[in-house]
This record gives structure tokens, C-alpha cells and sequence, in this order.
């Protein structure tokens, strides 16, 4: 038997990766890929996955793994920031999502517990397909990230209540109000002594726990897997206990470096869960079912966004934060259908219900993929429309983003020498990069950034480009740098642009377009050393000494974990 659950586990693993290789060579989201092996491994064509309960497990893991990063990087100030309007949004929007589907459920000639079934299973969005996504562009931390994820928790715990029923419905007796109480009591009981001994007594064993890396990994499984399985144990879900462990860590000093170590073994088993989510998508009598499947599919896809744009609205959040958030929500839950499956286990509703979903959720899901990835460029299309949805004067995020006076662009070509400039000046300052590697650095070494790319106008605005008083690019391309100078003729001609050219062609572009300094890196180069000849002359000794202060900077550099 383990001989074959390792041969089942490694013939769907080498198939994804194929199946991955192809939507990396099309440029497709690999997500997309990972649902389409698990179609294909599964019951709906070659049926490869004899084991699906030992799969499970692997995919928790990943369930796990994830919440438990994400966790790491909620600070419960951060909690505290977005907590009112995550609340308000995620319990109207599931409320109204809900109503929603189950008034169509009714025109549609579906039972009303059916139609009930129906309405609330649409009104929950994916927590693993989000987080993966947010983690993925590295947005988790923009104000839209935090806002959503305060969501998907206001979700979880309506999700935990609606399972709450259905287990009662199935006995023959309703929920009560004690019973409610008793389950908030019980998660109050388990939650806070985690975050208490996160932030009370971990700090103290620093040492201990930060001064061994082995130490630390196991540290981090055991407090991770430990509060999941203790979450689940008591009725709640693996997803709650694993992100509430996460947060509890969150203001250790050390969490980055968890993180860090966390992500490879959270990336391989990440995959699992999708290949397993697509495994259980089946697609049986679609025909009979479609004009439920089209109408599910639109109140999920459009209208759920939609509900969410409109409160984010009232609220006061701008249409660029309203927006992304909507789109984030655009997709059928993974506790949807097993809260179908569930029903259809007590015989509350039927098979078909179940089928229903499942293809629901596999067209959602991409959808929703595409949305999250392209949601800047999709805004950009629907701005101008997207005004009646935003307030005269949005209060929030004008109020909560916070006003850089330098800006660097591009980290890698000289950014380090910039940093130590920018420091020294004491000014508040932020790096904007593309590169995954550059921000995690950044994270590890807590300089504010944003992750993006430098022709993103939104993301621009976003990042404060228009009150800046100084803006240095460290990008080579002539283009990105062309687009930045007029730009700021724009928004901000009063600010200082310094920049980088590859010719001289390039840098009398650049300034014409009113560039205040153009950095060619060949002749600073050369015209430094030039310099240090016709004072120093030809005594090798001088040379040695200017040789060994370059060679502890270029030490310097190679030691720092931006620049290794």
C-alpha cells in the first residue's frame, strides 16, 4: 500500500509539473494548471488517484502552511486597522450574496431548502485561491490585501456557523442562541492563550528558539500544524487555527526568517491542494442543470463583485481599493462544496446540488484567477465608469497612505549605496521593485516597498510619486525611464529625478525631458578612477589602499541579504 500511494503521488506530481511547463511556455496561470491535472488524474477522465483520503492529507498540509505564512504577516494592529470595514463588507455582502442566490434558486423551481443551499454556498469565496494569489504579487499588505483577507476571516467564521446548522438540520433540531454562544466561547478559550504566549512569553525565549535554525524550523511546524490540529479538534476549521497561529507569532522579530524557510515546503504542497481540488470536480448531467449552472456562475462572477463595490463605496474607500477587492471575491469557496456534500450526505438536498457547484466553482476560480492577476489593467478599462461607486471625497485610504519624500525605483544596479544615502538623510522612504527575490530582502530588513511594475500608473499613485521631493531610478530601460520623466512632468514637476542611462544618446534624451541628473555608469566609472590617477600618480601603494576600501565595500555589499 505505501509503495503505492508514493507511485500514485509521484505520477501526479510529474504530470503537473509537465502540465505546468506548457502554461508557463502559453503564459497562463499556473493555478489554471494545477485544476486541470487534477481533472485529469481524477475520476472525470483517467482516474489515477486510487488514495484520495492519503492526498488529502498532503493537501492540508498546504492549507496549512499558507494561513500559517499568511498569519505571520498580520499584525493585529493591522487587524485593528481594516477590522470595521472588513466586518461590515463580509457580513453584508455574504448576507446579500445569499438572498440573492436563494431568490434565484426559487424563480428557478428549486426547493427552497435547495435554494437556500444554493444561496449560501455562493456567498463564500476561496480563502486558499486568494491568499495564494495576494501572496503570490505580494500584495497581501496593500490596503485592498488586508481589506480582503479581513473578509475571508469574517467568512470563515459565518462558514463555521452555517455547518453548525446544517449539522442540526440533519438531526432534527434547530441551532440555539446558547449554542452559538458556546462555540464563540470555545474559539475566545483557544485563541487567546496562543496569542498570549505569542506575545508575552515567546519574546522572552528568543534566544532559545531564534539561535538554532533547525530550532526554529521545527518551531515553527509544531506551533503551525499544532494549533491547526487543536483548532480542528474542537469543531472549527484547520484554516482558522492555522492563520490565528500565524498571527499570534506576528510580532516576533523573527517571523520574516520563518517565513523564508516556510515557503519552499508551502509551494509543494500548495500544488497538491489544487490538484486535489481538481479532482473532485465532476461533470455529470450539466445539460439538465445549465440554466442554474449560468445563473450561479453570473451571481458569483458579477453580481458578488458587485455587492462588494457598493458597500466599499458607501464606506468611503476609493474606486482603485473597491475594485481589487470585489474582484478578489469573485469565486465559489472550497467549504462551498464540501457544505453541499455535506447536505447531500444528511440528505438535505440532492446530487445534483453538488454538481452544480463543483462546475461553478472550476469556471469561478479561473475566472477569478485572471481578475486577481490582471486587476490593474482591468481597472484602467473600467475607471471611468467605475466613479458613481466612490464618494466625492474618499476618507480612508487618502488618510491612511503614508507620504514618502524619496523613492527609489529598482533596487539591484546601485540600490544599496541609495539606501545607506536615504538613511542617513532621515527622511521617510520607499523601494519600488519587480523582483520577488529584492522584496523579500526588503520584508527581512523592514524598508517599506511596494511591489510592482514602474509603468503602473495606479500603483504610482498608490505609492505617493506626486509628493515626493526626490526620485531615483536605478532602471535601465531608456523606455520605463522616458515614462517616469514625463510623468512626473505631470504630477510632480517640482521633485528632482535622477536616473540611469546605458549611452549618451539616452542620457541627452532624458535630459531634454527635464531629468535633474542622468547616471552612465561607465563614464562615473571612469571618470572616478581617471580622478584618483592624477592624484595619487603611479605609487602602487595608494592603489592598495583604494583596492582594499573597494574590496570591504564589495564585502559590504555581498554580505547584505538584498544584495547576496
Amino acid at each position: 500500500m505505501p509503495g503505492n500511494i508514493f507511485s500514485e503521488l509521484s505520477l501526479v506530481i510529474a504530470l503537473g509539473a509537465a502540465i505546468a511547463l506548457v502554461m508557463r511556455l502559453i503564459r497562463q496561470p499556473l493555478i489554471i494548471g494545477h485544476i486541470l491535472t487534477g481533472i485529469i488524474v481524477g475520476p472525470s477522465l483517467l482516474h489515477l488517484v486510487k488514495s484520495p483520503d492519503t492526498i488529502d492529507v498532503f493537501s492540508n498540509i498546504g492549507i496549512a502552511l499558507l494561513l500559517f505564512i499568511i498569519g505571520l504577516g498580520l499584525n493585529p494592529r493591522v487587524i485593528k486597522e481594516v477590522g470595521k470595514v472588513a466586518g461590515i463588507t463580509g457580513v453584508l455582502q455574504v448576507a446579500l450574496t445569499a438572498l440573492l442566490g436563494w431568490a434565484g434558486g426559487v424563480l428557478l423551481n428549486l426547493p427552497r431548502l435547495e435554494a437556500l443551499f444554493l444561496g449560501t454556498a455562493l456567498s463564500f469565496s476561496s480563502t486558499i485561491i486568494i491568499l495564494k494569489l495576494l501572496s503570490d504579487k505580494k500584495e497581501q499588505t496593500r490596503l485592498y490585501g488586508k481589506i480582503t483577507i479581513g473578509m475571508l476571516l469574517v467568512q470563515d467564521v459565518i462558514a463555521m456557523v452555517a455547518l453548525l446548522f446544517v449539522t442540526a438540520e440533519s438531526g432534527g433540531h434547530g441551532v440555539s442562541i446558547i449554542q452559538l454562544s458556546y462555540l464563540f466561547a470555545k474559539g475566545s478559550f483557544i485563541a487567546l492563550p496562543l496569542l498570549i504566549i505569542g506575545n508575552l512569553v515567546l519574546p522572552k525565549m528568543h534566544k532559545i528558539i531564534a539561535g538554532s535554525q533547525e530550532m526554529l524550523f521545527l518551531f515553527a511546524i509544531g506551533w503551525g500544524f499544532g494549533s491547526a490540529a487543536l483548532f480542528e479538534a474542537s469543531g472549527f476549521s484547520l484554516e482558522i487555527g492555522s492563520l490565528i497561529a500565524g498571527i499570534a507569532l506576528a510580532s516576533l522579530p523573527y517571523t520574516q526568517e520563518i517565513s523564508a524557510r516556510l515557503r519552499p515546503l508551502r509551494d509543494f504542497f500548495i500544488v497538491v491542494f489544487f490538484i486535489t481540488l481538481g479532482t473532485r470536480l465532476g461533470f455529470s448531467n450539466i445539460h439538465e442543470l445549465l440554466p442554474v449552472i449560468v445563473f450561479a456562475t453570473a451571481v458569483v462572477i458579477i453580481f458578488k463583485p458587485l455587492i462588494v463595490l457598493i458597500i466599499m463605496g458607501l464606506l468611503g474607500y476609493t474606486k482603485r481599493t473597491s475594485f481589487k477587492t470585489a474582484l478578489a471575491m469573485a469565486q465559489v469557496s472550497e467549504f462551498s462544496l464540501v457544505l453541499v456534500i455535506l447536505g447531500n450526505r444528511h440528505n438535505l438536498i440532492p446530487a445534483n446540488l453538488v454538481s452544480v457547484l463543483t462546475l461553478v466553482a472550476l469556471i469561478s476560480i479561473a475566472f477569478s484567477t485572471y481578475m486577481i492577476i490582471y486587476a490593474d489593467k482591468l481597472f484602467s478599462v473600467f475607471e471611468r465608469h467605475l466613479s458613481m461607486f466612490e464618494r466625492s471625497r474618499p476618507h480612508f485610504e487618502h488618510e491612511s497612505r503614508r507620504h514618502y519624500d524619496l523613492v527609489l525605483f529598482g533596487y539591484r544596479k546601485g540600490g544599496h549605496e541609495f539606501i545607506k544615502v536615504f538613511k542617513q538623510l532621515k527622511k521617510p522612504y520607499l523601494v519600488i521593485d519587480y523582483d520577488p527575490e529584492v522584496i523579500d530582502g526588503l520584508e527581512h530588513n523592514k524598508i517599506d516597498y511596494v511591489y510592482g511594475d514602474a509603468n503602473d500608473i495606479e500603483l504610482l499613485e498608490e505609492a505617493g510619486l506626486d509628493k515626493a521631493k526626490l526620485i531615483v531610478s536605478t532602471i535601465s530601460n531608456n523606455e520605463v525611464n522616458v515614462f517616469l520623466m514625463k510623468l512626473l512632468e505631470n504630477i510632480n514637476p517640482r521633485s528632482v529625478f535622477i536616473c540611469h542611462a546605458e549611452s549618451v544618446k539616452e542620457a541627452t534624451e532624458l535630459y531634454e525631458l527635464g531629468a535633474s541628473y542622468v547616471m552612465l555608469p561607465h563614464y562615473i566609472g571612469s571618470e572616478k578612477i581617471g580622478a584618483f590617477i592624477k592624484k595619487s600618480g603611479f605609487k602602487k601603494s595608494e592603489f592598495k589602499k583604494y583596492r582594499d576600501q573597494h574590496l570591504a565595500y564589495l564585502h559590504e555589499l555581498y554580505e547584505s541579504p538584498l544584495d547576496a
